[in-house]
């Protein structure tokens, strides 16, 4: 009984505390500080077109499929 109680004091913070600062890097890492509105609007864009197309390909995929014959 007593090392769960260990365990749940101990190693359980720790492991809060290690997610909490590896989320923090992950969200700098994700918006740099030099990132200015141009270059935002440029991702925005490439994320738009890239949508556009997995849409596209998404549409040819499924006509492809109804024009299979299946056996």
């Amino acid at each position: 009984m007593i090392p769960w109680i260990i365990f749940a004091v101990v190693v359980v913070p720790l492991v809060v505390v290690g997610f909490v600062a590896t989320r923090r890097r992950t969200v700098v890492g994700e918006h740099p500080a030099g990132e200015d509105a141009q270059e935002q609007a440029l991702i925005e864009q490439e994320f738009a077109e890239a949508e556009a197309y997995e849409a596209k390909w998404r549409a040819d995929d499924e006509k492809k499929y109804h024009q299979e014959r299946l056996p």
